[in-house]
């Protein structure tokens, strides 16, 4: 976090981001200057956990931002496929840093049924898109009336049926 975090850190975590975006969600949106500005605006509110070999080069990075009473997961990647890495990174070292920091919960992003077995049961979370083209804005008002509550229905049943945690009664 803060000063502790340099050009070098920035460079390596845009490698995986690119990376992980080229994979899995088709085209990443974020440049290289992003990371830069973000370190450089907003540097107590950034929480950058790396991993490398010992004497090695960067091989893994979890971009997290730290909020009044929340710590919050936004980006993964990696240029080394480390069983459990992501888990480590992503969520036990998360957990850890906002039992540290004082935080009494971490939001560690959207998606991910695998989530639930680590403790993280699924939240609703919230956007505020703006339709430019107004022919558009009510066709995806309608959708989205339908998804939300398919949604609620799936975050009722995973959490009643997988959350890892004992239940009274």
């Amino acid at each position: 976090t803060g000063s502790d975090l340099t050009e070098d850190h920035w460079d390596a975590f845009f490698g995986f981001y690119m990376d992980t975006g080229s994979r899995k969600w088709g085209r990443p949106y974020l440049n290289r200057a992003f990371y830069s500005l973000l370190g450089e605006r907003m540097p107590d509110k950034v929480l950058l956990l790396m991993a490398r070999r010992p004497g090695g080069p960067w091989i893994a990075g979890a971009l997290n931002l730290l909020g009044r009473d929340c710590l919050y997961g936004r980006h993964w990647g990696c240029s080394e496929d480390v069983p459990f890495l992501h888990f480590e990174l992503c969520y036990y070292q998360a957990i850890e840093h906002a039992i540290r920091l004082g935080l009494p919960r971490v939001e560690a992003g959207a998606q991910g049924q695998h989530k639930i077995a680590r403790g993280y049961l699924p939240s609703a979370v919230y956007s505020a898109h703006w339709i430019a083209d107004p022919m558009l804005r009510e066709p995806v008002a309608r959708y989205l009336e339908r998804e939300r509550e398919a949604v609620e229905a799936d975050m009722q049943m995973l959490s009643e049926e997988y959350s890892p945690f004992r239940s009274e009664g």
